[in-house]
């Protein structure tokens, strides 16, 4: 006769009623139908395996793998009896699962037990591990775990390899390693992200890489003072249709990683922000932190090609009509710069345009983020489904990207005027000199008044306003294709 205190620890599934078994299959369905619509959809069983710090969140198969258990009928939803199904099979194999490990029978498993069952497995359990794995187990931190505790940890584990123990031990044990569908180990799919979304970035920034190269283009500030159509006039005097095109290459060559670390870095700040503020998933930040991501991605973007944008601007700003072009100019303006400066001035300016970049990243990117998430939340409501299930039209994407470039763009705008003037002294184009930044914009007040800050700012959105919202389309399209949302 066992005694009622030790009642919790009996491995014994008749020990409670069928009434209180429904009662707590109830209670786990709720917890996963976020959308309490008396059904589970794929997209919504993988935010609330996120909201629940499940050890199979972050591994699309692991979770694909479940849900089709789940829902054996093939609905492609998993109503409450199809749920009670599926926890009916699954806990019989638990409870033979948790005989196997408790050897002596007496109602709880210790970690000796755990560590002897998986090397019965033919699994390497290095001590730590096991240590780790038995600690995640042991909910109540005891010491020791329980039927309970084992079946709850389990109960939304795949059956891989014939072992759910076998299973939760690979995933809560291996900080890199994930187990794919066939039970394999593959690259942690944390990794294979964060690649993707560097790579994302970098073709997204590559296909705009050569949208508006004209307010690039610096005409001699001192010799020519006139409208876009002037301006634009004197290029093609100079230079030609070539001329419209000067430091293109080196755009090309910049854009890819620029626009990798941008977004990648984005990513990755998000995930880091998730952790600090204790969410599991990144359209839970805060504001405050979404744009804190955008202002590091952008600053981490800059840093990585300044060079090359220095040299790029140096190029624009080479007189037009000289005998000297293509690849000799470009060589030709770097022994020059490296002459007149060292290493140091392809880095002149660099403070100023961290200072611009971090608010202009920060906006821009938090802005589309505000408002691609303010999209999915109105048309859930709208549509009655999950955020997760709302496709986001190519349309809208054009239109926040424009928007919220736009918007970065322009309050930024006299830093990186100030910045530019900075990297070009000293040229054909602007033969000026300065003792930095303050200097630079005392000499641009004086000269030209308050409205000399922003001279060019049309141009400048005519470029940035279809550029970004190009390079967000295919972000957006290319995270699409990689399946890293």
């Amino acid at each position: 006769m066992i005694s009622v205190d030790n009642q919790a620890r009996v491995p014994d599934a008749q020990m409670e009623s069928s009434e209180a078994r429904d009662r707590r299959y109830k209670q786990l369905f709720e917890r996963l139908d976020i959308q309490h619509s008396g059904a589970i959809s794929l997209s919504g069983f993988r935010k609330s395996v996120k909201d629940l710090d499940h050890p199979i969140k972050d591994s699309k198969d692991a979770v694909e793998e479940i849900f089709q258990s789940l829902d054996n009928h093939n609905l492609n939803a998993v109503d409450f009896d199809s749920f009670k199904e599926y926890l009916i099979r699954a806990e019989t194999q638990i409870i033979k699962g948790f005989h196997n490990l408790d050897k002596d029978q007496d109602g709880i498993i210790n970690q000796n037990d755990v560590k002897n069952y998986l090397e019965g497995l033919g699994v390497e359990a290095n001590d730590k591990q096991v240590e780790q794995f038995f600690n995640r187990l042991d909910t109540k931190h005891d010491g020791v775990i329980t039927y309970d505790e084992f079946r709850d940890t389990l109960l939304l584990m795949p059956r891989l390899s014939g072992s759910r123990v076998k299973t939760a031990y690979k995933f809560i044990s291996s900080d890199l390693e994930n187990v794919s569908s066939d039970g394999d180990f593959t690259v942690g799919e944390d990794i294979l992200n964060s690649i993707g979304y560097f790579l994302a970035g970098g073709l997204s920034g590559k296909i705009t890489s050569s949208v508006g190269e004209l307010k690039h283009q610096k005409i001699p500030i001192d010799k020519i003072k006139s409208p876009i159509l002037k301006a634009a006039t004197s290029i093609y005097r100079q230079g030609g249709l070539r001329g419209f095109y000067v430091g293109n290459g080196l755009n090309v060559l910049k854009v890819f990683p620029e626009s990798a670390m941008k977004f990648g870095s984005f990513e990755a700040a998000k995930r880091f922000m998730c952790t600090v503020e204790g969410v599991s998933d990144p359209t839970q930040l805060s504001k405050v932190s979404t744009f804190a991501a955008g202002g590091f991605g952008g600053v981490c973007a800059q840093m990585t090609v300044y060079p090359i944008d220095t040299l790029k601007y140096r190029l624009q700003c080479a007189k037009l009509d000289s005998d000297i072009r293509g690849n000799r100019l470009l060589w030709t303006t770097a022994k020059q710069m490296y002459k007149e400066g060292g290493l140091r001035i392809f880095y002149r300016g660099l403070y100023v345009g961290i200072i611009g970049m971090f608010p202009y990243a920060a906006i821009d990117l938090g802005t589309f983020s505000t408002l691609k998430k303010w999209y999915f939340q109105k048309e859930a409501v709208l549509q009655n489904c999950a955020p997760e299930d709302v496709k986001l039209p190519n349309y809208i994407v054009l239109s926040m990207g424009a928007l919220s470039g736009t918007i970065g763009a322009s309050m930024v705008y006299p830093v990186n005027l100030i910045r530019t003037r900075l990297q070009a002294q000293g040229t054909y184009a602007h033969p000026h000199r300065y003792n930095g930044f303050f200097d630079a914009a005392r000499k641009t007040m004086v000269k030209e008044g308050v409205p000399g800050l922003f001279k060019g700012l049309l141009p400048n959105l005519a470029k940035v306003a279809p550029a970004v919202s190009i390079s967000y389309l295919m972000y957006e399209n290319l995270k699409d294709l990689f399946q890293l949302e």
